[in-house]
């Protein structure tokens, strides 16, 4: 509880500032993909998901190829709209988080969202 209301205090009081610089080293795009690919395919909670999740929806007396054919497409075309949408997301808040009046709005936000996390914390503890 201490150290949320800490990290509250620390952002309420951060600058207006972004400071984000352009990446000055050149990486392929198809490096990019391939690292992307990877981390997406050796994560453990996807891998958890999809052998808990998946085993449901599946007809032993069906096709296996078939079926495994249908579910990724569905879950391919699910992943682009996530991600199409977080872009579009993303692109539209740029001018958004480019301003120090609007850093200083969410960080104040946030810190106070975490001062209050930290004292509930504190009220549901001590009232046990």
């Amino acid at each position: 509880a201490g150290y949320l209301i800490y990290l509250g205090i620390k952002l309420f009081r951060a600058g207006g500032a972004l400071k984000a610089e352009p990446r000055t080293d050149a990486v392929s795009a198809a490096r990019m993909m391939a690292h992307a690919w990877l981390v997406t395919a050796l994560n453990p909670k996807s891998i958890t998901f999809f052998v808990a999740f998946l085993p449901q929806f599946l007809d032993r007396h069906a096709d296996f190829w078939t079926q495994m054919l249908i579910f990724e497409t569905t879950f391919l075309t699910l992943a682009f709209a996530n991600a199409f949408g977080y872009a579009l997301v993303a692109s539209r808040a740029r001018a958004i988080v480019r301003n120090p009046k609007a850093i200083r709005i969410f960080n104040r936000t946030g810190g106070t969202l975490l001062v209050g996390a930290g004292i509930a914390t504190v009220a549901m503890r001590s009232g046990n």
